[in-house]
C-alpha cells in the first residue's frame, strides 16, 4: 500500500511540474523571426517620408511606420522638423498627406496622421498595416532589427544586437545598437525579434564605429501620452 501511494505521489508531482511548465511557457511571446520573417511582417507598415518647403521641394526624407491601425505613425522629430509640409509614399507607391499631430525634440520623436483620400459613403474607414509597440525595455545583447529607406524605392532590413539599452548620448537618453544605419533610414523602426517596434531609429554615433541610435518605446509612449494618444487606438 505504501509503495502504491509513493507512486501514486511521483506521479502527482510530476503532473503538478508538467502543469507549471505548460503555464510558464504558455507566458511567453509568441515564435522569433529571423530578418526574411520580420521584413516580411513589417513592410506593409514602412514607408518613406518626403519633408517639404512651402513651394513643394524636398527639405529632407527618411522612413516612418504605422503603430495604429487608424493611420496613427511615427518618424524621427529630425526628418520633419520645420517641414511645411510632409508627404509619405506607401508602400504601394500611393502618395498621402500625413501632417505632424505631436513631437517631442529631445526624444527625436514626431508622430503623424495619415490622411489619404475621403472614402465614398458606402466605403469602410481604410485600416492600415501596423507596428506594435512593445512595452518592455530592450536588454544588452537582445537580436534587434532595423528597417528603412536609404534610397527613394528601396527599403532595407538590418540585423544587430544591443549594445546598451541606455545611454546618454549630448544629455539625452538612446538604444545604442550594432544594427546599420544609413541616411534616410530615420525614423524607421527597430524592431525586436517578436516584430515588435522597440524604438524608432535616430541616427549613428560618430565617436564609435558601427554603433547606432535609436529611441526607446518608454520615451515614444510618453509622447504619445503628452498627446492623449496612446498606441492601442483608445485615447487616453
Amino acid at each position: 500500500m505504501k509503495h502504491i501511494n509513493k507512486k501514486v505521489m511521483l506521479a502527482a508531482a510530476g503532473l503538478i511540474l508538467l502543469l507549471g511548465y505548460i503555464s510558464i511557457s504558455s507566458a511567453d511571446p509568441s515564435e522569433t523571426s529571423d530578418a526574411e520573417g520580420i521584413y516580411t511582417n513589417a513592410e506593409q507598415a514602412v514607408f518613406y517620408v518626403r519633408a517639404l518647403r512651402s513651394d513643394g521641394t524636398i527639405k529632407d526624407t527618411g522612413t516612418g511606420f504605422m503603430i495604429r491601425p487608424d493611420g496613427v505613425a511615427l518618424t524621427a522629430y529630425h526628418v520633419v522638423k520645420e517641414a511645411d509640409q510632409v508627404a509619405c509614399v506607401m508602400n504601394d507607391a500611393s502618395v498621402m498627406a500625413c501632417p505632424v499631430i505631436a513631437y517631442d525634440v529631445a526624444s527625436d520623436t514626431a508622430v503623424l496622421k495619415i490622411s489619404p483620400e475621403p472614402a465614398a459613403a458606402s466605403e469602410k474607414q481604410r485600416s492600415f498595416p501596423y507596428l506594435p509597440l512593445r512595452a518592455s525595455a530592450v536588454k544588452h545583447g537582445e537580436k534587434v532589427f532595423a528597417i528603412g529607406y536609404p534610397m527613394k524605392d528601396t527599403k532595407i532590413v538590418t540585423e544587430g544586437v544591443v549594445n546598451a539599452p541606455r545611454a546618454a548620448v549630448n544629455g539625452r537618453d538612446r538604444i545604442l545598437m550594432s544594427a546599420d544605419l544609413a541616411s534616410g533610414m530615420s525614423g524607421g523602426p527597430l524592431l525586436d525579434r517578436y516584430g515588435k517596434a522597440a524604438g524608432i531609429l535616430s541616427g549613428s554615433l560618430r565617436t564609435m564605429n558601427g554603433i547606432h541610435l535609436a529611441v526607446d518605446a518608454e520615451a515614444v509612449n510618453r509622447v504619445l501620452k503628452q498627446a492623449n494618444l496612446s498606441a492601442s487606438g483608445k485615447e487616453e
